[in-house]
């Protein structure tokens, strides 16, 4: 594989930020387009690494960032849906030229090994409902479906809820 899976780096977590947003507004994911609000809390990588494990793919030769992600293995406030002794990861995002090539999946597989690693019992991710082809990626990996934990962050925003036992 020419990623790697690494914790981003301080100089990093701008791009990080942006990578983010411009991967939701690409993917119709956020309501208001351009004028979303949750745009600020996408863009604060730097405010999100305080708070959980950022990881990037970057590819092996150039160091180039592909996509980030952000591990959340002890609560706190960017736990969603998580409880004790689940993790959690949100806000995977790809570039669409890191799409295809396993960027996404790195990532997500990186997530249950640090859940593993630190003796969790499940982990859990939210994703929208429009997210199909993530969806299919979770069901590969093991995940299923746990409707009951879905959600609304906003009346027109459904997020379905998966979860993975380990």
């Amino acid at each position: 594989m020419d990623i790697t899976i690494r914790p981003a780096r301080d100089e990093e977590l701008d791009e990080v930020g942006e990578l983010t947003a411009e991967a939701y507004l690409r993917d119709g994911l956020l309501d208001f387009g351009e004028d979303d609000p949750y745009l600020d809390t996408l863009r604060a990588a730097r405010r999100r690494a305080l708070h959980t494990e950022v990881l990037v793919a970057a590819e092996a030769a150039s160091e180039r960032v592909l996509g980030a992600v952000a591990f959340v293995g002890d609560g706190g406030e960017y736990a969603d849906i998580a409880g004790p002794g689940e993790g959690e990861f949100r806000m995977l995002a790809v570039r669409a030229e890191g799409r295809g090539r396993g960027a996404g999946e790195a990532l997500v597989r990186a997530c249950v090994e640090r859940a593993r690693e630190r003796g969790l019992r499940r982990l859990l991710l939210c994703s929208h409902e429009r997210m199909t082809s993530a969806h299919r990626l979770y069901a590969r990996l093991g995940f299923v479906r746990i409707p009951e934990r879905d959600w609304e962050p906003l009346p027109s925003m459904a997020l379905r809820a998966y979860a993975l036992e380990l």
